[in-house]
């Protein structure tokens, strides 16, 4: 039996997000441990950490409408070659700080172009009855990537330093788009009017592709509330994540009094419970929706409500447990229903605009990405101002706010997506 392309396809997203997630989990690793030998306080470190989201988010739309114009294949290999070229040449060094801040950015607008693109590819190659499961399983890889960070690269910096986190993110980098270069490919492209066979399209695509030279409705996704649902539990999954990843390692260190290298298996616990509850969701979705046990709309307003919600109650509950175990415990099940919520919000951009998958994630990714600046940056003032006022940075009362924020907001956004989201087709 033939190994269908698609599959081939999806496969190489998900390791594709999985290397993204190495980098960007080994740079907050790796720049702690330099930043923290050097003395730097915690606001300049939330500054250096969260100039990656300030590229970011200067590449989500530009990103779709590459992708769209272009094909996301070729956007994609340009993103690696950039992000994977500063890894192998910038030095991470704490004291040259625009050399830093420079780098950062144009890593994040590498990196920027990649949902959209990934979103492009899989709205053409993927039909609708696979699509929870591809997108989730796309997705997963960020998670497994950190959790492989969070496993690997603390004993990699403690016995190499690190600078040679870098190098092995340039490697990996380099490794994936020779893979990609080899094995991707556009889908057939076909000019056929629309009352042709939408079998012989299914035989070509596997999805829904929208001519390169198609009018992009701008307007009218821009003022969609369905889409606007999407936008603000996007930019709440990427609070909330964005937070944990850059912080929690510090939590563990001047919360909890632990170092990353003493933790082991344990450290990489909420990213793993990321990569599981994500494909679950997947499978689930398309399981509900297939077997017609509920509507696109229900299943997506179904899971998106459950992961923010149980999300919620517990990051509000983390900063309660003062013991490594009770921490791991609520940020693995924070994490792991926030991914569960991606079977919601995230895949509804092919739901609603399948022919503009692209372009509605690069908005609602931007909005993401904002999230990223406000929220790393504001953990830093907020730790900061908890010190300046004579808190203990030991003390569970000067974590409280960085945890009940992205919190609440995961209640509101629920919310949100109940009320407006649709799992209807809404742009032709």
């Amino acid at each position: 039996m033939k190994f269908p392309k698609r599959y081939a396809i999806v496969l190489l997203t998900f390791m594709c997000t999985n290397v993204c997630y190495i980098e960007r989990v080994g740079f907050s690793i790796a720049y702690t441990v330099a930043a923290d030998a050097v003395g730097t306080n915690q606001a300049n470190k939330g500054m250096i950490l969260s100039m990656f989201y300030y590229g970011y988010v200067l590449s989500q739309i530009p990103g779709g409408w590459a992708a769209q114009r272009l094909g996301g294949r070729l956007v994609l290999l340009l993103s690696f070659v950039l992000w994977s070229s500063i890894c192998a040449v910038v030095p991470l060094d704490p004291n040259r700080v625009i050399l830093l801040v420079l780098s950062r950015l144009l890593v994040g607008v590498a990196q920027g172009l990649i949902f959209p693109s990934i979103h492009t590819v899989l709205a053409q190659w993927v039909p609708p009855q696979e699509r929870s499961r591809s997108v989730s399983l796309t997705t997963s890889g960020m998670y497994l990537g950190a959790a492989c960070g969070m496993l690997l690269l603390p004993s990699l910096v403690k016995n190499m330093g690190p600078q040679s986190v870098f190098s092995v993110e340039a490697m990996l980098g380099v490794a994936w788009l020779l893979i990609w270069f080899k094995f991707a490919s556009d889908p057939p492209r076909t000019d056929l009017p629309k009352v042709a066979s939408k079998d012989k399209m299914k035989v070509q695509t596997g999805g829904i592709m929208a001519p390169r030279t198609v009018k992009i409705p701008w307007a009218r996704i821009l003022f969609s509330l369905p889409i606007w649902a999407i936008v603000v539990n996007n930019f709440t999954f990427h609070y909330a994540l964005y937070v944990l990843m850059n912080w929690l390692p510090t939590y563990f260190k001047l919360g909890l009094q632990l170092s990353l290298q003493d933790m082991g298996f344990s450290k990489m616990l909420p990213y793993l419970n990321m990569f599981l509850f994500s494909n679950i969701g997947g499978v689930l979705a398309d399981h509900l929706i297939t077997r017609k046990i509920l509507s696109v709309t229900k299943t997506r307003k179904l899971l998106n409500t459950v992961g923010f919600v149980v999300s919620a109650i517990a990051l509000m509950a983390l900063p309660l447990f003062r013991t490594p175990s009770g921490a791991i415990f609520c940020s693995s099940v924070s994490l792991g229903f926030l991914a569960l919520g991606r079977a919601g919000f995230a895949v509804n951009h092919m739901d609603v605009a399948p022919k503009f998958a692209g372009i509605v994630m690069g908005i609602s990714n931007t909005a993401g990405t904002l999230a990223g600046i406000v929220g790393v940056g504001l953990t830093g003032r907020i730790l900061e101002a908890a010190k300046a006022s004579n808190m203990d940075l030991t003390s569970s009362e000067s974590w409280r706010t960085v945890f009940f924020v992205p919190g609440y907001l995961c209640i509101f956004s629920s919310f949100i997506f109940l009320i407006f989201s649709t799992g209807e087709k809404i742009f032709e």
